[in-house]
């Protein structure tokens, strides 16, 4: 399932108890079923989003259970036992608030796993350098941040941080996780006079990496930091402070290998890395 939503009123994508998340609502659609229809478990998702990230390529698998062909009273499957998914994607986007929506579905390869099979996830982050903040119709999407700010700085500091490398200075560590990650792409541009957008993809994201770099390198471009400076964060190990806010972050896709590599894919980043990974 392809799946957008805007992040601006929820606890984020994982269920909690008491709070409103992507995951609770998209479940909640999902287990509404027509009379006789599958009954999905608990979905998987492929990158767990903060409170008030964005996505706009989210993806999501969920396991059914299969139908038997169509009989009184039951809904028409196809050959593998399942509804039309057009028919019921439309289904559940009448359910689902405005704010979040699957925007198709389809049956998965042999293999699949939208979450370990991934090669790569795609970010995006907007800033705002106006002397008068951000556009209001852009307000929950973009950062306003009160310094003009240098894109050639930012990427120059920037190509230092590419490539295999443990990045515990810009991750909030989980236990038992490994912060090494392949970072891929890390390039900002100027959208227009005041709005400017980072492109981060990797092969992963530890907890609030995308962000970390982003407050780091904002303090580059607007010059209160020396180009030199995210590399020696990085090398300290050292987290630091400079963590962007949420809103200005989106999840714009995911990559996936071909479909017969899936499940080798799955069994590869199961395996923790380690730093002699590097």
């Amino acid at each position: 399932m392809d799946v957008s939503y805007d992040g601006t009123d929820f606890s984020g994508w994982a269920r909690q108890p008491g709070r409103r998340t992507v995951q609770a609502e998209l479940e909640a659609a999902l287990q509404r079923q027509p009379p006789g229809a599958s009954v999905p478990k608990s979905v998987v998702v492929a990158g767990r989003t903060d409170a008030g990230v964005h996505a706009t390529g989210q993806v999501v698998h969920v396991d059914v259970v299969p139908l038997e062909p169509s009989a009184p009273g039951r809904v028409p499957v196809d050959a593998h036992g399942i509804p039309d998914l057009t028919r019921m994607t439309g289904r559940w986007n009448k359910l689902m608030p405005a704010d979040v929506r699957v925007l198709g579905a389809r049956i998965a390869p042999a293999g699949f796993d939208a979450r370990f099979s991934a090669i790569r996830r795609h970010y995006r982050y907007r800033v705002s350098d106006a002397p008068w903040g951000v556009d209001p119709l852009r307000r929950n999407e973009t950062l306003a941040w009160g310094r003009p700010l240098s894109t050639d700085a930012m990427n120059e500091a920037a190509a230092d941080l590419l490539g295999l490398q443990d990045f515990a200075a810009y991750c909030k560590q989980r236990e038992g996780g490994t912060t090494i990650r392949e970072l891929q792409q890390l390039e900002w541009t100027r959208l227009d006079e005041h709005l400017l957008e980072v492109r981060v993809s990797a092969d992963a994201f530890c907890h609030s990496m995308v962000r970390s770099l982003v407050g780091v390198l904002l303090m580059v471009g607007d010059g209160r930091r020396s180009r030199s400076w995210p590399a020696e964060v990085l090398s300290s190990g050292t987290r630091d402070s400079a963590v962007a806010p949420a809103h200005g972050l989106t999840l714009t896709a995911v990559d996936y290998p071909p479909d017969a590599e899936l499940a080798a894919r799955a069994e590869q980043t199961r395996n923790v890395r380690s730093a002699e990974d590097l």
